[in-house]
This record gives C-alpha cells, structure tokens and sequence, in this order.
C-alpha cells in the first residue's frame, strides 16, 4: 500500500478521479479496459466530450479537473491545490461507460500490496507510469505553477489530524508564459489576493507568487530560485525554506521524503525505483514487481511523477486556451508535444534532471515535510521530528534520487520485452568487472526507433543466439535502442556470451544496427559513454578505473563498425594500448560458419 494509505487522514486519491466522483464499484460482469495508457487517454477524450468549457478562457480538460465531490481528501493537496474558489462542473458518472468506469476504479489510487503494484498503466513507450501523480501534476500546472508561502509563523496552529479544509476562495494569480521566459506577472509584482483561509492559518501565512523555482527543460535560463535556496558554506546551517512549488509537492517531494523517512534508501537497498513485470503485454492487467521489498516509491510511481512535472510545468506556461489533456498526452508519449521530440516520455529523466535541480529538490521534500507537519501534527512518521532531522532526510532523498535514478538510464527488465527463460544455468560475475565491451548488432542492421521494433530486435536475437548458435541466452549484457532506452540481457550480474575469452571479465554492450558508416543515436552514445557506466561505478558494478574497448580489439572481427570505433578512439575512457587484432572480413569467414542473418520478430508477443 501506499505511504498515504496508511494513515485514514493521508489517504490520496487520484486527482481527476477523484474530482469527477468516479469511484464506483464495478458492476458485476463489467469488464475494465486494459491498463494502457492509450486507455487512459480515450478515458480523457470521452470526459472531454461530455463535460464542454463553460468559459472561452478554459478548456474542457481544465473544468473536469476542478470538477469537485463529496469524498474524503489529501489535506497537503487540498491545501495547495484545492483551495480555489472556482466553479465546477458536475458530471454524471451514469454518463459515462462502463468501461470507464471500471478504469477509474483501477487506476485511482497508487498503492502497493505484497509484491503488486496498483494504479499503474503501461505507456507507448514501454514504460509503466503510475496515474495518480501524473494527473495531480496536470491539474498543478493549470492552475499555475505556483510557489506558497509556509504557514511557519508561530501563532499558525496546525490543523488537527482529519480536519476538512473548508473552501479557501483564494484567487489565484493567472500565470501565463508568453515566452518561455517571460510570465505574465502584476505590474507592482504582488501576489494574488487571499481570500477566506483555513481555520488557524491567517492570510499573511499564505502567499501565491508567480516564480517557480523550476528550470525549464532545453531553456538556457538561469534556474529561478527562491531565496530560501542559496549555496552555503560546508559546515552552515540550511536555512529552513519558507516556501514550496505546489507542482513538485504534490507530484514527487512528499512522497520521497515520507519514503526515506521510513527506511532511508542507499545504494545497497534496491526500494529505490524498482521495477516490475507485466502479465502480458498487449492487455495487460497485474503488474508484478521484481523486489519484494520495494518502496511505495517504485519506477512506476517515478516515471508519473516525472511525466506530471514536465507536464504541469509545459501547461503552466501555455496561454490559454490550452491543449486537451487527452490531446497533450497522445503527443507526450507518441512523437512529441508540439512536434518537438525531446519532450517526450522516452527522455523524462534527461529532461527532469534539466527541470530541477539538486538544490531545489532539497528545499521542496524538506518543505513538503515541515508543511505535512504543520497540516497534520499527529502523522506517525512527523510526530516530533526535528527541523535539522528533516533536512537530513531531504538531503540524503534528494542524493539517492539523483543519483540511483536520475542519473542511471532507463532500462527495460527482460520480461518487458518478452525474453524467453535461460537456458541452462547461468554463470555469476565477480564484480566490480574492469572492462566495458562494445559492439553493434550488425543484423538488425536499421536503428530501432520504438519499443515495439526494439524488443521485436530483441526476440529476433535471442531466437538466433539461442537456436542457432546455441547459446544459453542472448549474449549481450545490454542493448541500447534508438528510442531513449536500454534493454537487459545478461544484466549486470551473469557471465555473457559477447567477447571470446573476456565474458568474466566484462559487461557486453551493443547498439542496435550496423554502424559501419554511420554513427549511433547522440542520446544511445552518451548512455553508453556517461551514463551507463557512471551509474554502474556508483553501483559497486564497476571499476572506478575501468576501460572501454571495441569488440575488435579482443575478437577477429569488425565489430564494432568501423565509424563506430574511430569514434569510440576519441573516448576518455578507450584504452588505445591494447593492440587491436586485424579485422576478418566476410569474404574470408568459412563457408561452414552460419551468417549472422537475424529474421526480425514482428508484434510484441
């Protein structure tokens, strides 16, 4: 279960589901569409269709997110997010179908039991994105991308546990990007006016401003910082922060800091960001996660986190009128929002490690935590807790974060892409290994560019290394694609079948194509330069002196490409002192040797 669940006065509930009122029961007999994100988005489209804008400067797809109901809700969201005194538009849920029904009711709620994982869909491209935080950083980013003042005065008394927050009729500023650099703001540059407040929180306590402390992705802006986060000296104390960004809050800050605040995660503990299988593919119903000890804050609920950030940060700067969500989501994870294909699901931690920085990632969890507090002073895991405990805890979420996830690439589990069991037993590395060992796959010779062509590739090579080579398994420990991701063989902890003679004594990776003339993707080059072993050395996996050599230099072979290896040449970290062994040519293999032809697998089952 989740963090939230455990507590009666924590429990969250999906933002637009919730909003709408569509927590219903299922009727009996009714079948749920399956849990893709392509279902959520026609879920999107139908409500826009039924709930029309009521204003020229509001689209459907904002009214159905301040669309109000009489349940229970998350009082630091309430407290952010809620408090505005906008009208709502009332939906039927009779109106809507069945089938829609049944998906709100699967995907409400984040949340974790035994080694399940709920409230989690599968995305275009491959990756498996958790709803809940997703919407909330929708609805963050129509409403603007606010900073508010704390509450932090001392005659500000917190709100007792399972207090309802009365509507707070604030106004809020209208924060409009007409550039990406330039807001809209108020000619005398105050806040938005406040109106009735919570009871115990006077109106100086909060306060709307229209900065984020956020970077924009691919923007070359300075990042815009409050004055709560500024560099210190090693050794001074943290300033304790004033104020919170409403979009990171409620998408990825409370919940890492609740996450260490339980068990503080390291580079041992694999809570962190773990990953899951699906029961297949196609329509796809439980997702099954790797680690029986996993963390509510998994892949899945990271990969939504990150989509409602860079999401609600992208709407927050959009004039009105703004995109449907429906809309916005079919671009964000098919070819691009707005044509522009670096804004994408394929590239969400690239593009968040631009968005936010390490600074100001400590200031939002250590500000969501003093905040959570404050709303609810009796929560298990606050009760009591120091300021100084509380930004220790930020500060060590905000290290493992940035650097077991964020700064480790995305890689597909071999259940993903459909790998066939081992065969045989499988040999153990003896890590850390010294070497990293490229190649290119040669056949499948085109780039793949989608999940579905990259783990068709996939299958298509294990089938020949299996069947016709007679190997145990795909050789590779990795394959990088051409669409932002890496996809597990061997993985880090099994001897390969990809360099004669040096499988034990290193990782085989390979990109996917013939790169005789041509060079690989740039984003498929800096994994394997940067990000792959940076993230392996951090790991314990490998060597912090380790080299990287081409297949070639150990192998009779062109592998790995000519234009491929002159590159690799210019690489730090390419150990030229190894003399490479003259390449054999096609034309002089046996005739006896089988071609390496790979018939490439078509579907994703």
């Amino acid at each position: 279960m989740s963090l939230r669940s455990w507590n009666p006065t924590m429990v969250a509930q999906a933002v637009l589901w919730i909003l709408l009122g569509l927590l219903l029961r299922l009727e009996p007999g009714t079948a749920t569409l399956p849990l893709l994100m392509d279902s959520v988005i026609q879920a999107l489209a139908e409500l826009e269709q039924k709930v029309p804008a009521t204003m020229a400067s509001h689209t459907a797809s904002a009214w159905l997110l301040f669309a109000q109901d009489s349940g229970h809700h998350d009082l630091l969201h309430h407290f952010l997010l809620e408090g505005q005194n906008l009208k709502a538009t009332k939906l039927d849920p009779q109106q809507l179908s069945p089938e829609l029904r049944g998906l709100t009711k699967d995907v409400a709620q984040h949340g974790i039991r035994g080694r399940l994982e709920y409230g989690v869909v599968l995305a275009p491209d491959g990756s498996t994105v958790a709803v809940e935080p997703l919407l909330a950083g929708l609805e963050a980013g129509l409403q603007g991308n606010r900073v508010v003042n704390l509450p932090l005065d001392s005659t500000a008394t917190p709100l007792d546990a399972g207090a309802t927050f009365p509507d707070t009729g604030a106004v809020v500023l209208d924060v409009r990007a007409t550039s990406p650099r330039l807001r809209d703001v108020p000619p005398d540059g105050a806040s938005a006016d406040v109106g009735a407040m919570p009871p115990n929180i006077r109106a100086t306590d909060l306060d709307v401003k229209p900065t984020s402390p956020c970077v924009r992705p691919g923007s070359p802006d300075v990042p815009v910082t409050s004055p709560d986060v500024q560099a210190s000296s090693p050794g001074a104390k943290a300033r304790s922060p004033t104020t919170v960004d409403s979009l990171l809050v409620v998408t990825l800050a409370r919940d890492l800091g609740l996450a260490f605040l339980q068990s503080p995660q390291t580079w041992s503990h694999s809570g962190l960001g773990t990953e899951g299988c699906w029961d297949q593919l196609s329509a796809p119903r439980t997702f099954t996660l790797l680690d029986s000890a996993a963390s509510p804050v998994t892949t899945a609920f990271l990969n939504g986190a990150l989509d409602g950030a860079l999401l609600g940060d992208y709407l927050s700067r959009t004039p009105e009128p703004r995109p449907p969500l429906s809309a916005l989501l079919s671009q964000y994870y098919g070819a691009g929002v707005g044509g522009d294909s670096g804004l994408r699901s394929n590239f969400r931690r690239q593009n968040a490690a631009a968005l936010i920085s390490a600074p100001t990632l400590t200031q939002q969890v250590w500000g969501a935590l003093i905040l959570l507090q404050r709303l609810e002073p009796a929560h298990p895991q606050l009760r009591g807790m120091s300021q100084e405990r509380l930004f220790e805890v930020a500060t060590n979420a905000t290290k493992e974060f940035t650097e077991a996830f964020l700064g480790c690439p995305a890689i597909h589990p071999r259940c993903r892409w459909g790998a066939a069991p081992y065969r045989g037993s499988p040999r153990p590395l003896q890590l850390p290994l010294g070497f990293l060992y490229v190649h290119h796959t040669y056949v499948p010779a085109p780039p793949c560019t989608d999940f579905a062509r990259c783990a068709a590739d996939m299958r298509s090579m294990q089938r020949f290394h299996q069947d016709t080579r007679g190997w145990d398994d795909i050789g590779y420990s990795f394959v990088i694609g051409s669409d932002g991701y890496v996809y597990e063989g061997r993985g880090w902890h099994w001897v390969g079948a990809h360099t004669l003679g040096h499988n034990s004594r290193g990782f085989g990776v390979a990109f996917v194509g013939n790169y005789t003339a041509e060079l690989p993707a740039k984003a498929a080059l800096h994994t394997v330069q940067d990000v792959l072993p940076g993230c392996a050395v951090r790991a314990g996996l490998l060597r912090p002196d380790y080299a990287l050599l081409g297949h070639r230099q150990l192998v009779r072979t062109d592998c790995p490409g000519d234009a491929l290896f002159n590159l690799l040449r210019t690489w730090p970290r390419f150990a030229a002192n190894v003399k490479p062994r003259t390449a054999r040519r096609a034309s002089r293999r046996s005739k006896r040797e089988p071609p390496p032809m790979i018939v490439p697998a078509t579907g994703l089952q």
